[in-house]
């Protein structure tokens, strides 16, 4: 009750900062508690303790977007108020990475492989499932592109269907990501800290930040519009799930918000395909 009535869609569509705070705030307390209560099980008791404190948030968004098809019309304009969610979607996808990253970095290696040992087994698999990131043309990147963007839509119809059966259920795929994306963070960041700090002779405080800040940009790079595309599809999921259970098949209403979903959708795909592109030709320029 208490984390739930923190804040309301309203209050987020106004201030999307907020969410950075608010979801970093959820993801900390859900790290302190599963280790605390669940530490053996705690890889995946700290994704479920914050998507529990967000489904409220999650299911009265749906709603309040929902109601938006009601009211509006033009096409236009319903997209340019579902990016107002969408925002807040991604502040408090960013504060999720931000805690648990951080909690990976400062945290000791032997809890940590218990914290993150599901995540850290996924990394593995998708590195040795992908080719690597090294520098290739555009004719020799599209096999990886391909591959690449066709895990993306696994996921994005994983997105679609969570919300739709579940409503705000989406956020587990999506909170799911934060935590392999803050896992591969915080390994980046040990991996390098020492070779950063040598090469440059920095401080602890300023390799540290370098670091972060260079491992943060490695994986946003490509990982925030990879995101805003989930969170687009699981905006277009939840608000053909609310719209059955208010509106007759057939009627007026249910078919705008239906175009208006396959819209989301198709702009879900289209950023995906873009998020895609920059892993393979953009992120190893860079890395």
């Amino acid at each position: 009750m208490v984390l739930e009535s923190i804040t309301t869609p309203e209050k987020a569509e106004r201030r999307p900062w907020d969410m950075l705070f608010i979801g970093a705030m959820y993801a900390a307390i859900a790290v302190f508690l599963a280790i605390w209560i669940f530490k053996e099980e705690s890889s995946i008791v700290t994704v479920l303790l914050t998507v529990i404190a967000c489904i409220p948030l999650l299911h009265n968004t749906l709603k309040f977007e929902e109601e938006k098809d009601d009211l509006i019309s033009k096409e236009s304009i319903l997209l340019k108020e579902h990016g107002r969610a969408l925002s807040f979607f991604m502040f408090l996808f960013v504060g999720f990475v931000i805690a648990y990253s951080i909690a990976y970095i400062v945290l000791p290696t032997d809890l940590v492989e218990v914290l993150f040992s599901a995540q850290i087994t996924t990394i593995e698999k998708i590195n040795g499932d992908l080719t690597g990131n090294n520098i290739v043309s555009l004719g020799q990147g599209i096999p990886l592109f391909i591959q690449i963007l066709s895990n993306n839509l696994k996921v994005l119809l994983f997105c679609l269907f969570f919300s739709f059966f579940y409503g705000a259920g989406a956020i587990f795929v999506l909170t799911w990501n934060a935590s392999v994306i803050s896992a591969a963070i915080g390994n980046f960041f040990r991996t390098n800290i020492v070779e950063v700090a040598t090469s440059f002779g920095l401080t602890n405080v300023g390799s540290y930040f370098a670091v972060y800040s260079m491992s943060i940009f490695r994986y946003f790079i490509h990982g925030i519009p990879e995101i805003f595309g989930y969170y687009i599809g699981a905006l277009a999921g939840g608000i053909i799930s609310v719209a059955v259970i208010q509106h007759d098949f057939g009627s007026t209403n249910f078919k705008h918000v239906l175009r208006d979903s396959l819209d989301l959708i198709i702009i879900g795909v289209a950023v995906l395909a873009f998020a895609a592109f920059v892993e393979v030709y953009i992120t190893p320029l860079f890395f």
